[in-house]
């Protein structure tokens, strides 16, 4: 009797291969349904949101759950201290988390990639400039750093971001100047060159679409990293300003009532922590179908 072999065949499709890989990765795929969901609930806050975040009912002043005692179904999570609604917060606090991570990765990723392809690509004294100030910014803790640079700058969202995005700025340099320098040497590139392509068509057309998967992988990454930052800045007042539903600030305003009212802290730490772990997940993924290492046949 013959038996038949079932082959899976890989997808020839540049976009159907990638979603081959990263769709075995079952974490990766969670990752991104929850993260789909909190971009969703981002956009469409003020359709989402039962209440307005900044509105206060004085007669709901530190409300539990709806489903504990003495809560009402009409403020599902509950309120905090001057009577507003912490559903609502959380929905519109999504909102300035993803903003933030946006700013950040994208101010990151454009200064680190044009940075980090001159160091690599041009070696030399210029290489080793720019190398030696990222090992100074790398030699101090980012969060340290960060709250040093809002000191500096002035508390609020926009300097945080600004902060935050020079704390991240040397990874994304040293990974794109290992990047260069693995493919500047490398037989196309020398082609290119002979053939009388320019040094910007070099740097720009060339070598740095073949660095992107790792660059893509980073990204994400750091965009979880400027969430965590951005709302530790915001805890310790050096963020987004009250009365902003930023998660972060959030936390700050509800730490004297830790005890005897634990919803007003616990939903914007899980907001945080989802949000994370989902963003995390979805890096992982991406390492997986972006890295020719990582792709199993």
């Amino acid at each position: 009797m013959a038996v038949a072999e079932i082959k899976t065949t890989k997808p020839q499709t540049g976009f159907a291969e990638f979603w081959f890989y990263f769709s075995r990765n079952k974490g990766a795929v969670m990752g991104l349904v929850f993260f789909l969901i909190i971009l969703f609930v981002a956009v469409f806050a003020a359709f989402v949101a039962p209440h307005s975040p900044s509105v206060q009912n004085r007669d709901v002043l530190l409300l539990p759950p709806g489903w504990t005692q003495g809560g009402q179904w009409t403020y599902l999570l509950g309120t905090d201290a001057v009577g507003r609604d912490i559903l609502s917060r959380l929905i519109y606090g999504a909102r300035f988390s993803l903003f933030i991570g946006l700013v950040v990765v994208t101010l990151s990723v454009i200064s680190g990639v044009l940075v980090g392809l001159i160091a690599g690509y041009f070696r030399g004294r210029t290489d080793t400039i720019i190398m030696r100030v990222m090992d100074i910014i790398l030699a101090f803790p980012s969060l340290l750093l960060a709250l040093v640079l809002v000191a500096v700058l002035g508390p609020g969202l926009v300097n945080a971001m600004i902060a935050i995005s020079l704390v991240n700025l040397p990874h994304f340099v040293r990974l794109t100047r290992a990047a260069v320098m693995s493919e500047r040497t490398k037989d196309y590139v020398i082609a290119s060159r002979v053939a009388g392509a320019g040094t910007m068509r070099l740097m720009f057309l060339t070598i740095l679409p073949n660095c992107l998967a790792p660059l893509i992988v980073q990204a994400t990454l750091a965009f979880s990293a400027a969430i965590l930052d951005a709302a530790a800045l915001g805890f310790l007042g050096m963020g987004a300003q009250p009365p902003t539903p930023e998660w972060g600030t959030m936390l700050a305003e509800a730490r004297e009532f830790i005890q005897r009212a634990w919803w007003v802290v616990t939903f914007p730490g899980v907001a945080i922590l989802v949000t994370v772990i989902a963003i995390n997940l979805m890096g992982d993924g991406l390492r997986d179908a972006l890295d020719p290492k990582l792709k199993r046949s």
